[in-house]
């Protein structure tokens, strides 16, 4: 599994796992103990998780969310010292821990809830997903095996 197999749908919590297409949308099942599935349709907007940035105040103006989430990953190796229910500042002092040029002005609280809900989530039912190995550096070690067995 990786951030493209992981979805959010707005105006549901939580996040969900991408199953199969279908032609009137995507049947999605919850990654929280109860496994429920649901097929969002065209009029749910889902955002699937390696689309969604941060917005940084760099030049390319965005950092990924599966970097952030790498980085968050790699200093707190899953005890953040906080939940989702932190105070404003607390969220904002983390963050900034983490991405430092994140834009404070166009970066809600809420959007950190998220965040830091997400991370929580995402360790405890897939945290490979959270590893620096990426799938393309996966991929081209195998094609460089599959190169030298020819």
């Amino acid at each position: 599994m990786n951030f493209k197999d992981i979805a959010t749908v707005s105006g549901k919590p939580g996040l969900y796992k991408i199953l199969k297409p279908t032609r009137s949308g995507v049947v999605l099942e919850s990654m929280d103990e109860k496994k429920a599935k649901l097929v969002a349709g065209m009029a749910q907007r889902v955002s699937v998780l390696s689309d969604i940035s941060i917005y940084t105040l760099t030049e390319e103006g965005a950092e990924p969310l599966e970097s952030v989430m790498k980085k968050i990953e790699a200093e707190y190796q899953g005890d953040l010292g906080l939940d989702s229910n932190a105070d404003d500042s607390e969220l904002r002092a983390f963050l900034k821990s983490v991405l430092p040029e994140f834009d404070t002005a166009r970066v809600y609280t809420s959007d950190i809830k998220k965040l830091v809900s997400w991370y929580k989530l995402i360790r405890s039912v897939a945290p490979d997903v959270l590893q620096e190995s990426t799938a393309e550096e996966k991929e081209s070690t195998s094609e460089e095996s599959e190169g030298k067995e020819a």
